[in-house]
């Protein structure tokens, strides 16, 4: 099992912190980006993570906004949505990841839930040959406007099957796409994703999307 080690990633003359796990032999690299108002710490992030490496996967799980950022957005809520700023955040974090021994040579795929799902979408257009990947879990990728058309990564967008506006959103979005790309719905699913084996399905989902990037139509993946 490997540890993830915690990691500084300079943005902006600061500097935010992540958690970077590379397994030995390592066929790839994903950063994630959290949703609004979470934080590297997410819980289902982790346990997506998890299965990643578990794969033979890298991950590297950050946190979006410096603590000084975090401690304004927890009063007034004003960074969270603030798509480009959270873009850059991942831009960033993408060319850090390029700089280091390590990592430099891995392909790369962006892991988005929420709002970080947009945020993925455009680093993914700002940075096309180097992030060959997108998997949206519960995300929304409406908030990413006129960028969707300039992303050149295959895209997975999984929704809960129960998570019906997101699913319509997520449905409108991929119409603006002009990659490959594929809705995986989860049956009985809500934005959360808490049903029994929900979880284990969104992680089974997006290890098989980067390991082999695909397209193709809408398809339901049930729990299992």
């Amino acid at each position: 099992m490997v540890n993830p080690e915690e990691v500084s990633i300079p943005v902006d003359g600061s500097a935010i912190v992540g958690d970077l796990g590379i397994p030995a032999q390592a066929t790839g690299v994903v950063l994630f980006a959290h949703g609004s108002g979470s934080s590297r710490h997410s819980p289902r992030n982790r346990a997506v993570a998890a299965s990643l490496r578990q794969a033979g996967l890298g991950t590297l799980l950050m946190d979006l906004l410096t603590g000084r950022e975090e401690r304004v957005d927890a009063v007034t809520g004003q960074h969270r949505f603030d798509i480009g700023l959270l873009g850059r955040r991942l831009v960033s974090a993408v060319d850090w990841l390029g700089d280091r021994p390590a990592t430099a040579e891995l392909p790369l795929g962006l892991f988005g839930a929420s709002t970080g799902a947009a945020a993925a979408l455009v680093a993914a257009a700002e940075r096309p040959g180097r992030v060959q990947s997108v998997v949206s879990r519960g995300g929304r990728p409406d908030l990413a406007g006129e960028v969707l058309g300039r992303v050149r990564s295959p895209v997975l967008l999984i929704v809960g099957g129960d998570d019906r506006e997101v699913l319509r959103l997520n449905r409108e979005a991929a119409e603006r796409l002009r990659v490959p790309h594929r809705i995986c719905v989860v049956p009985g699913a809500t934005h959360l994703f808490v049903e029994p084996g929900a979880l284990e399905a969104v992680a089974d989902a997006a290890c098989q999307w980067f390991l082999r990037p695909g397209h193709g139509e809408e398809r339901h993946h049930s729990p299992p």
